[in-house]
């Protein structure tokens, strides 16, 4: 065990926090349940059940139990295999989510409250099924819906037995949970025709962006445009995870349309995922000289390659209405970026961007609309008001602080919509 404990808070109760990524992990989820449990920990006693990192840390082995900025951390034993092969990835979760449901029914006391997140989505039953035989009480917070995230990639079918048989679980599942957490508006909506009839408390808290980190910085100091020889060209951005849900097959697609027509267009990917070969290979076979892809780069860098473009790009292929929320979007606009956005109608990030004028908005799947926003976005006089607009939004909506006077309420039941 690191670390000592300081006095804790009793009032507020006991507070366990589930996640299979917690700090030292960087990865966003990592991050984000990292910030929510240190957060809350001033007004109620938090504990940690997590793994050993496997994402961004992997290879770094943190103590099994310890004392991190006021939350006791107890860490769960199981498989690091490299998650990038599904085999190993399954090994992982059926090793981790054994050692999380040993400790969880050890540790759990009736009264408590836990707040379990999605991911891995085994995680929640086996928090709750632990929960429920303790007597203690959980909120979900949904980061990704299941079974839809599986069908929007193309993974199982819509009327599959898997997904008929994961919508009975996902019931009982809302249907004995104290509350649901989602991150996004439309997947409130959605949410609420999954569970008609179970009537359960549904609370929105958007992620947020590092404000304490991420800030517009000058275009022309930018170290990493001028490593990669990009000062004189308008740049685009895609930074985060080059995933499945992501449509990376577009914005391919709208490069090579833009290669020879506007040479002043330059399109940068940071990041690594299961598409990256593919985003290799289209890049090699059609040559795409205005196409740059760099490997993920640590979060504390963000200053520097968020800064690196004068508009970000984020993308969810179709079906992805009500699912999730890409967490990029509000570093984005933290750095002052104006964004372009491949996502459905009335999505999270589509009302974000018309509500605050913030940029783009173009459906999946459409190369040509993309080039047009692209062009538009390159030609206008009015990026830097928008940019203005962006990091005010970021400011006033998307801070750590709102987020977690949110959870407070949440957990407490006196979150008012």
């Amino acid at each position: 065990m690191s670390g000592s404990p300081t006095e804790r808070p009793e009032a507020g109760g006991r507070l366990w926090v589930v996640s299979e990524l917690y700090y030292p992990e960087e990865t966003s989820t990592g991050y984000y349940m990292t910030k929510i449990a240190e957060g809350l920990a001033p007004d109620l006693d938090v504990k940690v059940i997590c793994g050993q990192p496997t994402y961004s840390m992997r290879g770094t082995r943190a103590p099994s139990h310890e004392f991190h900025k006021n939350v006791e951390i107890f860490r769960a034993a199981g498989t690091t295999l490299n998650k990038d092969v599904i085999a190993f990835r399954l090994i992982n979760m059926l090793t981790l989510g054994l050692s999380i449901l040993v400790k969880a029914i050890r540790r759990f006391r009736p009264g408590d409250r836990i707040l379990v997140v999605t991911t891995p989505p085994s995680m929640p039953f086996i928090v709750a099924f632990a929960a429920l035989a303790r007597g203690a009480a959980y909120t979900l917070l949904i980061h990704d819906n299941y079974p839809e995230l599986l069908i929007a990639v193309g993974k199982v079918r819509a009327d599959s037995f898997f997904c008929r048989f994961n919508e009975f679980l996902n019931r009982w599942l809302y249907k004995n949970a104290s509350s649901l957490v989602v991150v996004g508006r439309d997947m409130a909506e959605s949410l609420k025709r999954k569970t008609n009839g179970l009537e359960p408390r549904i609370d929105t808290i958007p992620n947020w962006a590092e404000l304490e980190t991420v800030r517009p910085f000058p275009r022309n100091e930018n170290t990493l445009l001028a490593e990669l020889g990009l000062l004189d060209k308008f740049v685009v951005l895609y930074a985060g995870n080059i995933g499945r849900p992501n449509d990376v097959e577009t914005i391919a697609q709208a490069a090579e349309k833009l290669l020879e027509t506007s040479p002043i267009i330059h399109f940068v990917f940071i990041g690594a995922g299961a598409k990256r070969k593919w985003l290799e290979t289209r890049i090699r076979e059609r040559q795409l000289s205005n196409i740059t892809l760099i490997d993920p780069r640590p979060r504390r860098e963000q200053p520097v390659f968020l800064n690196a473009c004068d508009i970000a790009v984020v993308s969810l292929v179709s079906k992805m209405w009500g699912v999730s929320v890409p967490s990029r979007t509000y570093n984005a606009i933290a750095a002052g970026k104006p964004l372009i956005a491949l996502t459905e109608p009335n999505s999270e990030v589509d009302r974000m961007i018309k509500e605050d004028r913030l940029g783009w908005s173009v459906p999946p799947g459409d190369p040509d609309l993309l080039q047009e926003a692209i062009l538009e976005a390159a030609h206008s006089t009015v990026l830097p008001a928008i940019a203005k607009r962006a990091r005010r939004s970021a400011e006033e909506k998307y801070s750590v602080e709102v987020a977690l006077k949110r959870y407070r309420a949440s957990i407490s039941g006196t979150l008012s919509e």
